[in-house]
Parts: C-alpha cells; sequence; structure tokens
C-alpha cells in the first residue's frame, strides 16, 4: 500500500476528529434499549445523508441500512445499534447516556458496546469514497438490533430485506483495534418439571416440581467440566441461569418448574449433542414428567416484523490465512506499522448468522474492550473511535488486493 494513500486518509480522519466524535456522543445520548433503535438510527441515517451515502433507509425489521459504492463485490460494516438496559439506576455515579470524561475515556452505556464502531465505519466509507478506495466494492454500512437475539438482523439482510449476499462482512464489536476471527457458539435450552400441587400443610399429597429438578440441576453443574474444548475458540460451558416455579400460592406445593440454560458450544458440539447431554441428567424415574426444549425468539420488532427462529448459534472461526484475515491485518501493519495478534470473542455476535450459518466469511474489528460491556463501568477511549475510523476507510481496498491475489472469498 502506498505510503501517500495512508497518509491521506490519516490526514482526512484528523481533519474531521471533532465531526467523528461529535457524532459519537450524539448517538450514545440517544437511549436505544429493548431494541427500540429507531431515534438512534434516524441520528446515523442523518449523518450518512449528510456525508453523501447512495442509499439510506431501515429495513422491514427496522434496521438502518446505509450504502456506498458501486461495484460488484459486496461488503457489509456490520454494528448493533441497540444496548442493553441501564439495570439499577443507584448504581451510575452519573447520567448513563450523556456519560462522564475522564481524559481519553468516555463513560456511558452502549460506548463499547456497540456504538463506539458507527462513527468510523460511517466517516471511514465516505473518505474511503472520497480518496477512490472503494474501486470494485458495493459497500453497506448495517445498523442493526442485536442485543435480544444475535444473527437475527443478518439473517433478515440476507433472506428478507434487502436480500442481498455479501462476499465479506466486518463486525464492529469491541476487539480493542485488533482483528477477531471467531467465537464459540451458543444454545439456549429451557427443562420443564411437571409435578403435582397439594396444599403445603399436606405437602405429601402433592409432588414438588421444584424437588424434581434439584438433580437435574446438579447435573448440570457437574458436566461442566468434562465439555469439550478447542485449542481457538476455548472450551464448551454450560449453567443455569434462571428458575421459575408456577404454583397456586406460596402455601401449596408447586406444579410446576422450569430452569433457563446457556450453553456454549465450541466447535466439535451440535445443538443435539447439548440437547442429548441435559436429558441424560434427568433420573430414569421422572423422564415421563422432565422435557428439554431449545428455545425459539418470536418477539416482534419495533415496527411489528416478526421473524421466529431457534436460539441455536454456531461457532465460528476463520484460519489466519484466509484472505479476509490477512487483509486485516495488513490493515493494521500499514496503519500502525505493527502486526497484532488475532484473537476471538468470549461472547456472541452477529457472526453466528454471517459466518456460522451462512458460511459468509467475517472479522471482527471495532474499537473498545469487550471485557466492560454490559457493565456500569462500561467506557471507550475516544482515540480507539477516531483511529477505528482509519482502519475502515483502507481495508476495503487491502480486502480488494488480498482477494486478487487469491481464488476469492
Amino acid at each position: 500500500m502506498a505510503a501517500e494513500i495512508v497518509s491521506a486518509i490519516r490526514q482526512a480522519v484528523e481533519a474531521r476528529r471533532e465531526e467523528i466524535l461529535r457524532f459519537f456522543l450524539d448517538i450514545v445520548a440517544i437511549p436505544s434499549y429493548d431494541a427500540q433503535i429507531r431515534a438512534v438510527g434516524e441520528r446515523v441515517a442523518e449523518e450518512m445523508r449528510r456525508l453523501g451515502f447512495e442509499e439510506v433507509r431501515f429495513d422491514v425489521m427496522g434496521n438502518l441500512l446505509g450504502r456506498i459504492g458501486h461495484g460488484p463485490r459486496i461488503l457489509v460494516y456490520d454494528s448493533h445499534l441497540d444496548t442493553v438496559g441501564i439495570g439499577d439506576p443507584e448504581q451510575w455515579a452519573w447520567d448513563p447516556f450523556r456519560g462522564r470524561l475522564e481524559g481519553d475515556l468516555f463513560y456511558a452505556r452502549g460506548t463499547c458496546d456497540e456504538k463506539g464502531s458507527t462513527p468510523g465505519m460511517v466517516y471511514g466509507l465516505a473518505i474511503a469514497r472520497d480518496l477512490g478506495l472503494l474501486e470494485g466494492w458495493t459497500v453497506y454500512y448495517f445498523g442493526n438490533m442485536e442485543e435480544w437475539c444475535d444473527g437475527l438482523a443478518p439473517n433478515v439482510f440476507v433472506e428478507v430485506d434487502p436480500k442481498i449476499r455479501p462476499d465479506a462482512v466486518v463486525i464492529g464489536e469491541p476487539t480493542g483495534l485488533r482483528v477477531y476471527r471467531g467465537h464459540r457458539g451458543r444454545v439456549e435450552l429451557k427443562v420443564i418439571a411437571k409435578g403435582r400441587s397439594a396444599h403445603a400443610a399436606s405437602n405429601w399429597l402433592g409432588d414438588n416440581a421444584i424437588y424434581k429438578m434439584l438433580p437435574v440441576i446438579a447435573g448440570i453443574r457437574d458436566l461442566d467440566p468434562w465439555l469439550k474444548s478447542h485449542e481457538f475458540l476455548g472450551k464448551g460451558t454450560i449453567t443455569v441461569t434462571m428458575i421459575e416455579s408456577r404454583t397456586p400460592s406460596i402455601n401449596a406445593v408447586p406444579d410446576e418448574c422450569t430452569i433457563y440454560i446457556d450453553r456454549r458450544l465450541t466447535f466439535g458440539e451440535t445443538k443435539e449433542e447439548a440437547l442429548a447431554q441435559v436429558e441424560s441428567c434427568i433420573p430414569p424415574e421422572h423422564r415421563e414428567s422432565i422435557r428439554v426444549e431449545i428455545l425459539r425468539y418470536e418477539d416482534p420488532s419495533y415496527t411489528g416484523f416478526r421473524y421466529p427462529v431457534e436460539k441455536y448459534f454456531p461457532a465460528w472461526a476463520l484460519e489466519e490465512s484466509h484472505p479476509l484475515v490477512q487483509a486485516g491485518q495488513a490493515t493494521i501493519e500499514a496503519l500502525w506499522g505493527e502486526r497484532r495478534p488475532t484473537g476471538k470473542w468470549d461472547f456472541s455476535t452477529n457472526g453466528t448468522y454471517w459466518a456460522g450459518k451462512a458460511g459468509i466469511p467475517s472479522i471482527g474489528f471495532g474499537p473498545g474492550d469487550e471485557t466492560y460491556a454490559h457493565r456500569v463501568d462500561e467506557h471507550i477511549s475516544l482515540s480507539e473511535v477516531v483511529e477505528a475510523t482509519a482502519f475502515y476507510a483502507l481495508f476495503p481496498s487491502m480486502l480488494w488486493n488480498a482477494l486478487s491475489a487469491s481464488r476469492g472469498v
């Protein structure tokens, strides 16, 4: 990559530093939890129109699409605009949306997870266009809702609206300005135990569903250490995350108990295997009255759109040698003169659909540290927000070069 191109990108990013940061503060200040992204999406849409994106609209689900360039290959920059809620307001020592600035660190909900990538993506693509670096590409900024069911929004992108299958995807979840190339999958399960109610004063006449569930919970606890591991993705895990019961009153034996399970899947594990492992925790004498199910997501989006899916999210990873990974590494090296190690997320992202289900090559690159996601002290480096812009501007041309030197993505 010619040094003059890198220099031009750096100059363009620096010239727009204040615009980028103002835009970032604006979108963080707009609450967008519970997948309510319309208001923040309108602010992002306003910025894309001002920067001359060729198409800006919301899809049928309510995700935001911004298109720039008109080449034969399609690249998607994926950034979710929703956040988790704030939890207990009393735990926040500052306004969770207006935030608090301490030196270069900005503390607020959504800074790290994941509004920090949107300004760099939007401005990076405008800079790439202005410098003639989108040759051969049509690129979409995809501002979506992800927190409640990751992978659902890209499923809609490919199969419903706009019904486009990208050649490659960059996911903007926090990576500390490194290239990430995969993560474990997961399946969400529930176990339902049926019992028989009776007055608590005559509890022996009932069949306590909570008691029937106890050996299942113990079995799940004891199963976790024995799950498979993978040298890159790490170990599968299982944990009970919630328990609830149904009872006529607090003075009655419960006739139903349900537990919910988060089962993280590494390579070599399937949803069928995960289901069977939990079923094996049911004592033989209770197999007629206890069942295991994979959860489904059927909630409507804020537009009223429904797209029911099973809550199964496959593991995925690209090899270090993949052209997409190498293009990301080459972009980092060109901009910062170093070769940073690739990594993986501990949590789950939209890559579960892009790469895990649809087989579309994907990498992650974004500002921020994932360990601060969902926390009261969630924060991000403003310098990283700006620096990421240069990556997003240079990456399409670096990927084009990598693909030209290979047989394609």
